[in-house]
């Protein structure tokens, strides 16, 4: 940090580091920080250097990762979430009936974050993991959520936070996206068709808390050779009759509404 530089600017692109680099498995560099956050390499250096020292980054091979700091504040964070412990039989179940992983997501901000996951009971393991934040428009977990939202609290995230493309399939128009969430309230259960990654298909259901205010989603996610079109309404009653679970647990008491539509 220059002399001349604000606390709060430093404070702000310390948390955008932490973002950037959270994203990417592989780590960073900090010419490669420093060119994603429009910053100078010296400034960059700097807030690195001090957040290696108090633990929340370390450095392998000149690449910047999460430190382990980081993952106890984590868990700090998750073990006041509640829903996670009533959730966590069901997500087990779930995940064993319909022999795909299961995903427990909430919303943070404009995105959805995974607080807890089962995986699949086969040699195939997805690519997610507690912590990871993912886009509402583009996955189920978070259509799921975004579908029950307020409507001022939803039009205040789009108006802060494009439909990024993820892949050909990605809804990235207010107006396509508006329209998909209809569809999840109508059916019940939201849908996501290789949208946020190729090959990758998923079925997610709403938790509602015992307010009736949407507190979480609870999801499956396959490949597509094992998610099929065809297996689509089978799992779609099993990730709805597990997040009414969750739901009647969390003391929501219109959880038994009909399945009927699927």
């Amino acid at each position: 940090m220059t002399m001349r530089e604000n606390p709060s600017t430093s404070v702000e692109r310390a948390l955008t580091m932490l973002d950037a680099i959270g994203a990417r498995s592989a780590g960073m560099t900090n010419a490669e920080i420093s060119r994603a956050l429009k910053i100078p390499k010296s400034s960059a250096s700097y807030i690195l250097r001090s957040l290696e020292k108090a633990g929340y980054l370390r450095r392998e091979q000149a690449k910047y990762r999460l430190g382990l700091k980081l993952l106890s504040l984590r868990h700090s964070a998750l073990d006041g979430l509640n829903v996670r412990e009533l959730a966590m039989p069901h997500l087990r179940a779930l995940s064993e009936r319909v022999k795909q992983t299961a995903h427990l997501a909430i919303l943070d901000g404009a995105e959805a974050v995974y607080v807890e996951k089962v995986d699949a009971p086969s040699f195939i393991k997805l690519d997610t993991w507690i912590g990871r934040r993912i886009d509402l428009h583009s996955t189920s977990v978070g259509k799921a959520i975004a579908a029950y939202l307020a409507a001022p609290e939803l039009s205040a995230i789009l108006e802060r936070r494009p439909l990024r493309r993820h892949t050909e399939f990605t809804i990235i128009t207010p107006t396509g996206f508006l329209a998909e969430l209809e569809k999840v309230r109508r059916d019940g259960y939201a849908m996501d068709d290789e949208e946020n990654t190729l090959g990758l298909r998923c079925v997610a259901a709403p938790v509602f808390g015992a307010d009736g205010r949407i507190q979480a989603s609870v999801g499956v996610s396959g490949i597509v050779s094992q998610v099929t079109t065809n297996d689509i309404p089978r799992i779609a009653v099993e990730v709805l009759q597990a997040a009414q679970r969750v739901s009647k647990s969390m003391g929501y008491q219109n959880a038994g509404k009909s399945l009927s539509r699927v």
